[in-house]
């Protein structure tokens, strides 16, 4: 019993003694005994050239390899390269160029210069509402009496009715209704 080689490195479950084709015992309707084995020699012969294919496709990338390593070409590099070629793919697809056309056409909108102004005017608004905040804040923390402590200051009676921490909690009250 000689084993057929199944392209894969190791013997299949089949074996050239075989006479009944499938496991059955029985040939495919229409086969011949002899058009069967000229199948099965036929298959042994298509694994044997696949295995041979791959053996020479791993000594080639092999080879390719030791030049790579002798031209000083990383496995880094070379992601690099990959990255860096499907960038420039990606970036000449018609996808790509039809949205960033559309991106473009976008941005030169008038509706989109509005409201990237409005964004402006807001951010500036805020940003100088905070400060104003800010700054009326240290103003009422340095009116304070200096010889509290602002913790134990927070918890007094007296604290709370002065007019700056009044003035202070209504600030924070309008702000969060």
């Amino acid at each position: 019993m000689e084993p057929i080689n199944n392209g894969f490195g190791g013997a299949s479950g089949m074996s050239r003694s075989m006479e009944g084709g499938a496991a059955g015992g029985t040939l495919p309707p229409g086969l011949t005994e002899e058009e069967a084995e000229e199948l099965r020699v036929e298959l042994s012969k298509v694994e044997d050239e696949i295995q041979t294919l791959k053996q020479v496709l791993s000594a080639k990338e092999r080879h390719a390899g030791d030049i790579k390593r002798q031209l000083g070409i990383s496995p880094l590099s070379e992601i690099k390269q990959n990255i860096s070629k499907g960038w420039q793919d990606v970036q000449s697809s018609n996808a790509y160029l039809t949205a960033s056309a559309t991106l473009d056409d976008i941005s030169q909108s008038d509706a989109y210069k509005k409201t990237q102004e409005a964004f402006s005017q807001a951010g500036q608004m805020t940003s100088e509402a905070l400060s104003t905040m800010g700054a009326a804040i240290s103003q009422r923390i340095g009116t304070m009496r200096l010889g509290y402590n602002v913790h134990h200051s927070l918890s007094m009676p007296s604290m709370r009715s002065s007019p700056s921490f009044r003035s202070f909690e209504d600030k924070m009250g309008s702000i969060r209704k």
